[in-house]
């Protein structure tokens, strides 16, 4: 029932924020692929909690475990199972939000479609459900780099008013890591950093915009008309939390353009491989990927719990205020480039099987 995401490389995603643990069954993904298990625990490590003053304060180690389909490291071709324990619940901190709906949050509208929900930590709601996704995003990560040469890489471009403008072609993963706030722009990370620590110590909180790049893509994936492949894309990542809009090349700048401006020239290769001046449609035309960049932008709201007084309801209707307790992050966008590469990694690689399994060998895909 919405847990699930994905055709040939299929994932299912299990647990609550403050349950025993979260995790993910991964179903699909080809045998004897060669899994560097460390890489999936560094991608874990980068959405985790408490790794910096700006987020979150809640410590986890989050440790994956991997209960089956793997045989010293290679994939079998059977479902591999997934699990992250939970260790630092305190659901004490939301007794006040069993009788209040936070606003902007899921509290109310699962009371209103399940009659129930778990209220501590939002349960299903709350990021933490990431940690499946992360995980399996890295099979998917890898599955495309030993297939394709693929690299998916993702940073902070906007964090409240403040914005880098960054060549998609520059940023290197070093350059993203090299602070707290996974902006390569150094100097518009400082500033960022002051603006969030600001805004969480006045209670409150704050959005922004992640800026992702796909570079060299599988060349041919994605299906016309309802499976374009940047429909997927946004599917993708507007199914994680927080996000409230998904753009794609020029995006809505675009609009301002005439089409004289706006058209990728195609120019000449001399092997018959496509390849255009410019890159507006952002590494897709038709719902196809044509083996440029594909280039991806994600705003995501303000945290929805904070520490300011608010008014609300509770689950009788009746009027109430609440200042909510617990521990949150002051802004989403630092831990959630790992979640943002996760989600587009799962709809390349489910595309590409995809395309292998209709085209295969007569596909332009590489395959």
């Amino acid at each position: 029932m919405g847990s699930s995401f994905g055709q040939l490389f299929r994932i299912s995603t299990f647990g609550e924020s403050h349950g025993g643990g979260v995790g993910v069954i991964v179903d699909g993904c080809p045998p004897r692929l060669c899994l560097d298990l460390a890489a999936i625990q560094a991608e874990l490590d980068r959405r985790k909690p408490g790794q910096s003053k700006i987020t979150t304060p809640r410590k986890e180690a989050d440790q994956v475990e991997i209960l089956s389909g793997l045989l010293d490291g290679v994939t079998l071709g059977t479902p591999i199972a997934m699990v992250v324990r939970n260790k630092d619940q305190r659901p004490q901190d939301y007794k006040e939000m069993e009788v209040a709906f936070r606003p902007s949050h899921a509290d109310a509208t699962y009371q209103a479609k399940y009659g129930i929900q778990a209220p501590s930590g939002g349960g299903r709601a709350s990021a933490r459900e990431t940690i499946g996704r992360v995980a399996a995003g890295a099979i998917a990560k890898q599955l495309l780099a030993q297939t394709h040469g693929t690299e998916i890489l993702a940073w902070v471009r906007r964090i409240h008013n403040l914005e880098a403008v960054i060549p998609t072609d520059l940023p290197t993963l070093e350059m993203v890591e090299a602070n707290i706030v996974r902006c390569p722009d150094a100097a518009m990370a400082v500033q960022m950093i002051e603006r969030i620590e600001a805004i969480g110590r006045d209670g409150d909180s704050c959005g922004g915009v992640i800026e992702c790049v796909v570079r060299r893509p599988p060349v041919g994936i994605g299906m016309p008309v309802f499976d374009k492949l940047e429909a997927d894309l946004a599917k993708a990542v507007m199914s994680l939390p927080a996000t409230k809009g998904f753009e794609i090349g020029s995006g809505f700048a675009g609009t301002q353009l005439l089409g004289s401006e706006h058209n990728d020239a195609f120019l000449a290769t001399g092997d018959g491989s496509l390849h255009t001046a410019t890159n507006n449609s952002g590494g897709i035309q038709g719902g196809i990927s044509n083996g440029e960049p594909i280039v991806i932008r994600v705003a995501f709201k303000p945290t929805a719990t904070i520490r300011k007084e608010q008014q609300t309801i509770n689950a009788r209707g009746e009027a109430t205020t609440l200042a909510a307790k617990g521990r949150h992050d002051p802004c989403v966008l630092p831990r959630a480039v790992p979640m943002v590469e996760a989600m587009v990694a799962l709809v390349l690689a489910d595309h590409w099987l995809r395309q292998r399994g209709q085209c295969g060998s007569a596909a332009n895909s590489g395959n």
